[in-house]
């Protein structure tokens, strides 16, 4: 609560710190869930086509299978972090790893690829539930100065579960089926939910009450559905009257999403969270990088297989030097972050990230791996790991305790939401639409303009960190000057507390 006193009920259970068994228990259940969800989405990208050659989709259909799990992720990642805030986190995240199996089963199954479409919608809710609890679970359980370096673990070692999906995903298409990248998180799932039960405790805001704001996830859901399926089609067909009906519609429903939140008594995004220019500016950069970054490897594995004409599984191996560098220099770009601030890390990065972009655009029907492949990835995953850990903590440090959750949910539906967005519009202006995927000459030419485009964006994102993000070391922001502490020796900073009632006891 604002100007308030902030209680964060643990459950009777006391911090976790950092180098003790149930510290890495913890961090292996949120990894695992989280990692399911990030898997899912990188896996796909490699097996695309195969799943339009078998199931005889367009682009436009590629883009569905992609966005259709982006869709209802983002609609509805904020309502699951509010869920988790207020039922317990440690209960929704399993809720939301045993709903992703589900419907996991129901990809592996789909007959065509509306079908298929369908069953993505349906684990894009599993993930909304899961998602934002995995990293809330750490920032409610971990003592105030270990969640730093124990969120820096967590997004490296959850990044690494991203990387490795097209890996995996190319040997499961090539030895069996692409059904597989999507029965093989059932058994992923069983191992999420027996380390959950036995090791996690159980977090939650003792301050959340009230209904549940279906209006607002609802207007969520149906604006983003309205704008994406605007682009896509409009990327298709050019700007016909349905695609600008739909476009007026989901600006429409957006824009009463901001008046409902603003009028609810249990809004599922709490505007005052904004207040925070620490935590407003960290979502901008998150929604430019992550746009970039979402359309990057929906295109990357496609290009490697329809340009290069890469096996499934090559083009998965292509991308191992990404997993290598992450799993190398996450930590250590975590640790930096905490004691230097997050101001350089989040501008060096993202402009590594461009680099990366640039070098990747020079891919053509010939190119080599090790001239034109290798030093790509390389300089992207230099730049991606410099990237997530410091942002994650920022976006995590910039907000009081009791919206871990919620701010969770809030980071990951603007970098859902930027990755869907990406792929809705860039192919289109690429000229990469209808079965442009199964011609290599006019893949190759659409990709390169897309990964300019890709880099620019990535560009703009550590122009934005260096010129707003304001250099706090993220573990310690909740420690401030004695001027800004009220009388309950709680401290206000652009008027969000960063401070919870056991922080102001151990820091003061």
């Amino acid at each position: 609560m604002i100007g308030g006193i902030v209680r964060v009920s643990i459950d009777k259970n006391e911090p976790i710190t950092w180098g003790t068994p149930q510290a890495r228990w913890v961090l292996l259940a949120t990894v695992l869930g989280s990692g399911i969800a990030f898997l899912d989405m990188t896996v796909v990208n490699v097996a695309l086509p195969t799943i339009g050659r078998e199931l005889h989709a367009s682009v436009a259909g590629l883009q569905w299978i992609v966005n259709g799990y982006t869709l209802t992720l983002a609609s509805l990642i904020l309502i699951g972090g509010s869920l988790g805030d207020r039922f317990g986190r440690r209960r929704v995240f399993l809720v939301g790893i045993v709903w992703f199996a589900v419907a996991s089963l129901l990809c592996g199954l789909a007959p065509t690829d509306e079908s298929l479409v369908a069953a993505r919608a349906l684990q894009g809710i599993g993930g909304a539930l899961l998602t934002p609890g995995s990293l809330a679970i750490i920032q409610g359980s971990f003592a105030s100065h270990d969640r730093a370096r124990a969120v820096g673990a967590w997004s490296g070692l959850s990044g690494i579960a991203a990387a490795i999906g097209p890996f995996v995903g190319g040997w499961l298409v090539v030895e069996g089926s692409w059904r597989l990248i999507f029965l093989i998180n059932v058994p992923l799932a069983v191992a999420t939910v027996a380390v959950t039960l036995r090791h996690v405790p159980e977090t939650r805001d003792a301050e959340s009450v009230g209904g549940i704001d279906v209006a607002g996830a609802a207007l969520t859901a149906l604006g983003l559905a309205a704008v994406s399926w605007a682009l896509i089609e409009s990327g298709e067909r050019g700007a016909t009257a349905a695609t600008l009906l739909a476009g007026a519609i989901g600006i429409a429903a957006l824009a009463g999403f901001v008046a409902v939140e603003r009028r609810s008594r249990h809004p599922m995004l709490p505007l005052e969270i904004w207040r925070s220019r620490q935590f407003t500016a960290a979502n901008l950069v998150t929604f430019v990088v992550y746009g970039s970054l979402g359309i990057t490897f929906f295109l990357l594995s496609v290009n490697l297989q329809q340009v290069l004409g890469y096996s499934p599984m090559k083009a998965g191996l292509a991308t191992v030097p990404i997993t290598i560098v992450m799993l190398a220099l996450s930590a250590r770009a975590g640790q930096l972050a905490e004691r230097i601030g997050p101001r350089l890390p989040m501008t060096v990065g993202p402009l590594g990230v461009a680099a990366g972009l640039v070098l990747l655009s020079r891919v053509h029907e010939g190119s080599t791996y090790t001239g034109a492949v290798l030093p790509g990835v390389i300089v992207f995953g230099l730049g991606l790991t410099l990237t997530v850990a410091p942002l994650t903590a920022t976006v995590l440090a910039a907000t009081s305790a009791r919206y871990a959750g919620i701010a969770s949910g809030v980071n990951n539906a603007v970098s859902r939401g930027a990755g869907m967005l990406a792929i809705a519009v860039i192919p289109g202006v690429a000229g990469l639409t209808g079965n442009a995927y199964l011609d290599p000459a006019t893949f190759a030419r659409g990709f390169r303009i897309a990964m300019l485009i890709s880099a620019t964006l990535a560009a703009a994102g550590g122009a934005l960190a260096w010129l707003f993000i304001r250099n706090e070391v993220a573990g310690r922001a909740h420690a401030c000057p004695a001027a800004q502490l009220d009388r309950r020796r709680y401290c206000a900073v652009d008027g969000a507390p960063l401070a919870t009632e056991r922080d102001a006891i151990e820091t003061h």
